[in-house]
C-alpha cells in the first residue's frame, strides 16, 4: 500500500470525513457567533472578554481552529494535487501555505488562552 505523507489522514474515506467534521465544526461555530452577535445589543470589550473568559468557549475556538488547520492542510493538498503539476512548486506552495496554517493555530492558541 503507498502512503502519501503530505495527507493529513490515512486514505481519501479519512480525509473525506475529516473535511466534512471539520466543516460542521466551523459552520456551528460562526452560526453561533453571528447569533451572539446579533442577540448582543451592546457589545462592549467586557462583553466580549467574558464570552471568551469561559471554558467552554475556549475549547469551542480551539476545536474550530483545529478544525480550519484540518480543512486548509488537506483542502490546500487536493487543490495544489490536482492543479500544479510541477512537483518543486506544488511542494513549496504546501510547505508556505502549511506553516502559515500552523502559524494561525498557534496564535490563535496564545492569544485565547491568553485571555
Amino acid at each position: 500500500m503507498v502512503k502519501v505523507a503530505s495527507t493529513f489522514g490515512r486514505s481519501g474515506t479519512h480525509d473525506y470525513v475529516l473535511l466534512r467534521a471539520s466543516a460542521v465544526i466551523l459552520a456551528t461555530y460562526l452560526l453561533f457567533l453571528v447569533s451572539f452577535l446579533v442577540a448582543t445589543p451592546n457589545l462592549t470589550f467586557e462583553v466580549w472578554t467574558g464570552l471568551f473568559g469561559n471554558l467552554w468557549m475556549k475549547v469551542y475556538t480551539l476545536l474550530a481552529l483545529t478544525g480550519l488547520l484540518v480543512h486548509g492542510w488537506i483542502g490546500i493538498w487536493q487543490v495544489l494535487t490536482d492543479y500544479v503539476k510541477n512537483s518543486l512548486g506544488r511542494g513549496v506552495l504546501q510547505f508556505i501555505v502549511s506553516v502559515a496554517l500552523i502559524v494561525y493555530w498557534l496564535v490563535g492558541l496564545f492569544v485565547l488562552w491568553g485571555v
